[in-house]
């Protein structure tokens, strides 16, 4: 009896004991879970205030008004809004009367030509102080379209080592406007010639970044022929280059001309109708196929949706489409095609644009190639300009540091300076091609102070009379002044008749 008392004791310590045990377990798992989410609440917590400070300091360095009893002048905040809002100057003064009533103390709302002449007088100011740099960097030059009768050259200056740096695509913000010269007309001496001029200020880059114009072509091969003793590397931008492959392959392909007709047929039949939403991309006759790829897209998708089959119901939406596109089946294998060779060119593309050049990308830029047949001309023309810039890139002997093969930077700057000029009824290049260097960077509230004092209003008037052509505004107001007939203010005046 004794014995089965100690037995049953000792059963029950030992269930007490498992017990205890599976408790003790639970509550140490417990316990480590806690932990883990107090450390991972910590380092997100660290990670926030971070944010919050670089977020703090990006307000400070676009000059808003932080810090309490900072003192807002209203000609800096003017500029702000132009620049970095990316408005017409005409915009400017209106938001900033909207804003009025939020701002400490009370701003003056100026006119808006006072805040074109403010603008223009930074600009100058900060491209006067372009000076060399010690670290390699690479040049990119292209000429605007012609805006009236003008075109404008323009030079931005990239450090190599930006692009990884940035882990992205190289944008306005990214680089440095060191050029600008405005000219009637370009040809390959006078473009040698201005880049002659700027790279004495500046130095010489590294590498040049170029599209394949005749007149920039010819222009820095005179440049680099006149220095034989500076290896000067020129690279040609992939995206032009891209788009040039594709216009070889299709542009004179009678299945592609056959599209395009069916295509702006359509668009004509539908544009006004409940189809509206099946409208294609826009079909530009110049530069065509550098974004050829949208309409690719949508080609595919629009084969998709009437390509069905069985009969659509009468006067139905489907109905209809298929009679729009009359024709349309019957290119399926050649769009099959087409679409593919531009879908394996944009990730060609992206590639590049955003990763850079170098023996990691190049790898993978030949895997992507390699989707197309051996015998596609994209394929073999963008393997020729793999190939050639490759050996560029091993050359420089930069390691794996990524060689900008890109001009995007410089076409996304024409865009912004076309969204603050406006249009105009007689439009042409004139002063404001100094809003150019305020795109390019980051400016800060300090930076545009310093150099509205650096830069008085007689001296912006100065430099563009000594840089900029009078425009034909300006030119039409002078000849009419010189041939107008001068007579008395007050009085009677008497017209002599022609003899």
């Amino acid at each position: 009896m004794r014995m089965s008392k100690i037995l049953d004791s000792r059963d029950d310590w030992r269930e007490k004991a498992k017990h205890r045990g599976s408790e003790i377990r639970d509550f140490r798992k417990i316990s480590s879970l806690h932990k883990k989410r107090i450390a991972h609440d910590k380092q997100k917590i660290h990670r926030l205030e971070n944010e919050i400070s670089r977020l703090r300091g990006a307000l400070t360095d676009h000059g808003l008004p932080v810090e309490g009893g900072a003192v807002i002048h209203h000609r800096t905040l003017c500029v702000l809004i132009v620049v970095c809002g990316i408005v017409p100057f005409r915009s400017g003064p209106r938001i900033l009367q909207i804003f009025q009533p939020l701002l400490r103390g009370k701003v003056r709302i100026p006119h808006f030509t006072s805040v074109i002449n403010w603008t223009l007088r930074v600009g100058i100011a900060i491209f006067k102080q372009i000076s060399t740099i010690s670290e390699p960097w690479v040049a990119i030059i292209d000429c605007s379209i012609d805006i009236g009768t003008r075109k404008a050259l323009v030079v931005l200056r990239v450090a190599l080592s930006a692009l990884q740096n940035k882990q992205g695509a190289i944008g306005p913000q990214d680089c440095e406007c060191i050029g600008l010269e405005v000219s009637h007309k370009w040809n390959g001496q006078l473009v040698s010639d201005a880049l002659t001029g700027i790279f004495e200020k500046t130095g010489i880059p590294s590498t040049i970044i170029k599209d394949g114009g005749t007149d920039l072509n010819k222009g820095v091969e005179l440049f680099c022929a006149q220095r034989p003793e500076q290896k000067i590397y020129t690279v040609d931008d992939v995206g032009h280059f891209a788009a040039n492959a594709l216009k070889a392959l299709f542009a004179k392909s009678k299945s592609f001309i056959k599209f395009l007709e069916i295509t702006s047929s359509a668009a004509a039949r539908i544009r006004q109708t409940n189809l509206a939403w099946l409208l294609p991309p826009k079909i530009r006759n110049k530069g065509r196929f550098q974004g050829i790829t949208a309409l690719a897209n949508w080609a595919q998708q629009v084969l998709d949706l009437i390509g069905g089959k069985g009969k659509a119901k009468d006067n139905s939406d489907l109905s209809k489409a298929r009679k729009a596109f009359t024709g349309l089946a019957k290119l399926r294998l050649f769009l099959n095609n087409f679409c593919h060779t531009c879908a394996v060119t944009e990730l060609f593309l992206e590639l590049m644009k955003t990763a850079g050049l170098n023996e990691t990308t190049y790898i993978a830029a030949k895997d992507i190639l390699a989707k197309l047949s051996d015998r596609s001309l994209a394929r073999i023309r963008l393997s020729i300009w793999l190939e050639k810039h490759i050996d560029i890139h091993r050359a420089l002997a930069i390691g794996q540091l990524p060689l900008l093969v890109s001009s995007d930077a410089i076409e996304s700057l024409f865009g912004k300076f076309k969204t603050i000029i406006q249009r105009n009824p007689q439009a042409e290049l004139n002063r404001l091609i100094y809003v150019i260097p305020l795109l390019c960077g980051h400016l800060s509230y300090g930076d545009i102070d310093l150099a509205l004092e650096r830069c008085t209003h007689t001296e912006m008037i100065q430099q563009i009379k000594q840089t900029v052509p009078p425009t034909l505004r300006q030119h039409r107001r002078q000849e009419f002044k010189r041939y107008s007939i001068s007579g008395p203010k007050s009085g009677i005046f008497q017209r002599l008749d022609a003899g």
